[in-house]
């Protein structure tokens, strides 16, 4: 099958990576170190990329890697103990880890958008990480602009009576939910407007415009409170069809805010795969074939595909 390696390899680092993010959560209270541009990084989000980004440069060392995290803020003499806690940590999935070889795992990430790449989100949800609530590992292989490959981890997501629970999906070949240790993996589909339990929609605890949101969901003719949760855990809830719409449509309070390819390159092709669809608000196909930020691009769209047409045009009204 095609991408059989790539898909192999990507579950393996998100396993490797969701394992040592659940280790932190549990052994430490986790705190956040903020970044140049005020938002924040764990030692959970340095250790997830500097392991997934190993794991994908020992088995495609010519891929390039897009990924959120740079290690700048690791390298400076007063964060050494910051640093040292992020190798103890790497060494549960990569036992030969050493202080020096960190940060150039980590940096290994800051690739470019390239005709073939990685793009790497090592925890997309970071505050929900923080608060105990959701939070995703979520990876992903483009090749000329398309997604090949995504998988998108969710150690915290409870749903169809998983606990924990691992979405991978290769271009053409469908969408498929798992535990997050790979057992029991089941094929999944978006649901169709007529299962009234789940004809609902999700949207993010904070970056979201929740007003706006549910006009717009009521307009569609969705009448149910939102599901709030954090990260791409939202792709994975309308792809496994426990709800029909996710929503992230630009915010008053971040005019000019250009979405991060990371932040939906996962979950983007576990939902087409699951038979859903996913543009911006004006209908436009998302492009991951020029740089880490959209470009041209106004919010997200996410659905099962039968309502996208109708919320598009309460959208353009």
């Amino acid at each position: 099958m095609a991408y059989e390696k790539e898909k192999e390899i990507a579950i393996a680092a998100v396993q490797a990576a969701a394992t040592v993010c659940e280790k932190v959560r549990a052994e430490m209270v986790p705190e956040a170190i903020e970044k140049s541009d005020k938002s924040p990084v764990t030692v959970a989000d340095f250790g997830a990329q500097a392991i997934v980004c190993k794991m994908l440069k020992d088995a495609f060392p010519s891929d390039p890697i897009v990924g959120e995290e740079d290690a700048d803020d690791l390298k400076t003499p007063e964060m050494a103990a910051r640093l040292a806690q992020v190798t103890s940590y790497v060494k549960a999935a990569l036992p030969d880890a050493t202080d020096e070889q960190i940060p150039g795992w980590i940096d290994q990430g800051n690739g470019s958008v390239s005709p073939r790449y990685w793009t790497l989100d090592p925890i997309d949800g970071t505050k929900g990480f923080l608060r105990g609530d959701q939070y995703a590992v979520a990876l992903a292989m483009v090749e000329d602009g398309d997604l090949k490959v995504g998988v998108l981890g969710c150690p915290a997501l409870n749903l169809n009576g998983r606990s924990g629970i691992l979405f991978v999906a290769v271009r053409g070949e469908g969408a498929m939910m798992m535990d997050m240790d790979g057992s029991n993996p089941e094929k999944i589909s978006v649901t169709s407007s007529s299962d009234t339990d789940n004809f609902r929609f999700v949207e993010s605890v904070a970056h979201s415009d929740q007003e706006l949101h549910a006009r717009i969901a009521q307009a569609a003719g969705i009448t149910t409170e939102a599901i709030r949760m954090d990260s791409q855990a939202k792709y994975g809830t309308v792809a496994s069809g426990n709800a029909v719409l996710y929503l992230r449509l630009p915010s008053p309070k971040y005019p000019g805010y250009r979405e991060k390819i990371w932040d939906h390159a996962a979950g983007v092709i576990v939902i087409e795969e699951a038979g859903g669809r996913v543009t911006d608000m004006h209908g436009k196909t998302l492009d991951f074939s020029k740089e880490p930020r959209f470009v041209d691009t106004a919010g997200v769209v996410v659905s099962n595909g039968e309502i996208h047409d109708k919320v598009l045009a309460v959208l353009a009204s």
